[in-house]
């Protein structure tokens, strides 16, 4: 069956940092992965200094595939919006998750910058001790995530939909509707476009 999201969320949330600290996240499906990892990284961020201090603090670091060497900072930095991020549990593992959506974005043609920070031992909830963070320039940011979305998270997304669907009577499966069951989904693509040609009509470019 498929996971619940919100109720994953709800069900995190509710929890106490030693109760979240005793969940196996590596038993957890891709998903609920994302959604514990959420949820850890906002107790931190809580707890954490605020941002420019803890960015002044850390250094900036590019992954290349099992090596981590330093980068150029790009110009846009300063003005950058984070796309993905990833607590890392053990080194060499979860920071595979950044380089991966890094390299849907270069791969779009879209400049991208990983930043690395380190959480003191104090500070964290559980294991995690570092923290990947996927920059990009403020103005690509939609389209951005909407290309990690399409290129990664949607393979998560399509699978735990077929799963559901798997587990469904002939009954059941005639009755679903995708437009009904997405209707979200639909709503958004259809308000985007309705947004855009509107702004077109606006400029008197249409």
């Amino acid at each position: 069956m498929a996971i619940d999201p919100e109720y994953l969320r709800q069900q995190y949330a509710s929890l106490s940092d030693e109760a979240l600290q005793d969940i196996d996240r590596d038993g957890l499906v891709p998903a609920a992965q994302k959604i514990y990892d959420a949820e850890v990284g906002e107790r931190q961020a809580q707890s954490a200094p605020p941002a420019r201090r803890a960015a002044a603090a850390s250094p900036k670091l590019r992954v290349e595939r099992e090596l981590v060497i330093e980068g150029e900072e790009p110009e846009w930095l300063e003005d950058a919006a984070e796309v993905f991020s990833v607590y890392e549990r053990q080194a060499g593992t979860s920071s595979q998750d950044a380089v991966q959506a890094r390299d849907a974005l270069e791969a779009a043609g879209v400049p991208c910058f990983l930043d690395r920070s380190e959480i003191p031992e104090e500070r964290t909830v559980t294991p995690p001790s570092t923290r990947w963070s996927l920059l990009v320039p403020g103005d690509l940011n939609m389209e951005a995530a909407s290309i990690l979305d399409r290129d990664i998270f949607n393979n998560d997304f399509e699978a735990q939909w077929q799963a559901h669907l798997e587990i469904l009577s002939d009954d059941e499966l005639a009755a679903v509707h995708p437009e009904d069951a997405f209707c979200g989904l639909f709503d958004r693509v259809e308000r985007v476009l309705n947004a855009y040609e509107a702004e077109l009509t606006r400029r008197g470019l249409k």
